[in-house]
């Protein structure tokens, strides 16, 4: 009788290294699509923050080098 329980112990065994492995593929998609969305949003930002500084570049007194200029140090 010992042969069932050794089968049934590895069976047991499969299958949660089955589902462990399932687990993990969801946990690394899920993480996959939050760097994706990550990267989107940090885009956006820096898309608006071109948009600003040309903006406030455009309403300047200053020319374009002065303010290149200030920038670099």
């Amino acid at each position: 009788m010992a042969k069932p329980r050794k089968t049934r112990r590895f069976i047991t065994l499969e299958s949660k290294i089955t589902a462990a492995q399932d687990k993990v593929v969801r946990a690394k998609n899920r993480y996959e699509k939050a760097v994706r969305m990550l990267e989107v949003l940090m885009e956006k930002r820096e898309e608006f923050r071109r948009r600003e500084l040309m903006e406030a570049v455009r309403k300047s007194d200053h020319t374009y080098e002065e303010i290149l200029c200030f920038i670099r140090g």
